[in-house]
């Protein structure tokens, strides 16, 4: 179950102690075709559609008028260039997909849950076990179609939310990936272990714990 990729930024922030378990990318497909269907793409259509008919009529005017003036045809291009802005976002994101995908990356370790992405200001994220008390599996339309799924972890102060806005307690969610039931129920367990005995901390905390029976030394291959 183990895997391994080079130049890999996430394995550099690994601490001393800590083993990879698994890391791996989204499903390129799967990423494309959600960038390209995002809860967007409504609004950027209707937005187009609005804007071109108003450019239209203004078009049809300057044509059949026989002196119009420069100064309301570089004010009609601008003003649009930017009330178009919406649909720039939306191509933009979509221009760049291979760029984020590029930065997106997970790692699982025995400590907590790696990840990285972004598009030209690259994030880090690291969320510790002991910190993680939901695992959940996400499955959209184009993850069913394709044969992949999400696996969200979330705190008890997360909200649900597969694609949340960067907070203070925002979860990670191991995105577009072939082996979500294996990664979930890698996560699932060792969120257990940890959580458990970070809230039942029997026998002073030795290395090992007897008093509540975690096992942190599991064979995931």
């Amino acid at each position: 179950m183990k895997t391994r990729m080079q130049d890999s930024t996430l394995l550099n922030m690994m601490g001393a102690n800590e083993e990879v378990i698994w890391q791996g990318k989204p499903d390129k497909t799967c990423f494309v075709l959600e960038a390209i269907f995002n809860p967007m793409l409504p609004m950027a259509f209707v937005w187009f559609l609005f804007d071109m008919t108003i450019i239209s009529l203004f078009t049809l005017g300057i044509k059949n008028s026989t002196n119009t003036p420069v100064g309301l045809i570089l004010f009609i291009v601008v003003f649009f260039g930017f009330h178009l802005m919406p649909v720039w976002l939306y191509l933009g994101g979509i221009i760049f997909t291979n760029l984020k995908y590029k930065n997106t990356e997970f790692l699982i370790t025995n400590k907590g849950v790696y990840c990285s992405g972004g598009i030209f200001a690259k994030t880090y994220e690291h969320k510790p076990f002991a910190e993680i008390s939901h695992c959940n599996i996400h499955r959209g339309i184009f993850d069913q179609i394709i044969g992949v799924g999400d696996v969200v972890l979330t705190s008890i102060h997360d909200g649900y939310n597969t694609r949340s806005q960067h907070s203070l307690y925002r979860g990670i969610t191991i995105c577009d990936i072939k082996d979500f039931q294996k990664v979930y129920s890698i996560t699932k367990q060792l969120q257990a272990d940890v959580y458990a005995d970070t809230m039942y901390p029997n026998d002073l905390r030795p290395k090992e714990n007897h008093g509540y029976q975690t096992q942190y030394k599991r064979d995931f291959e």
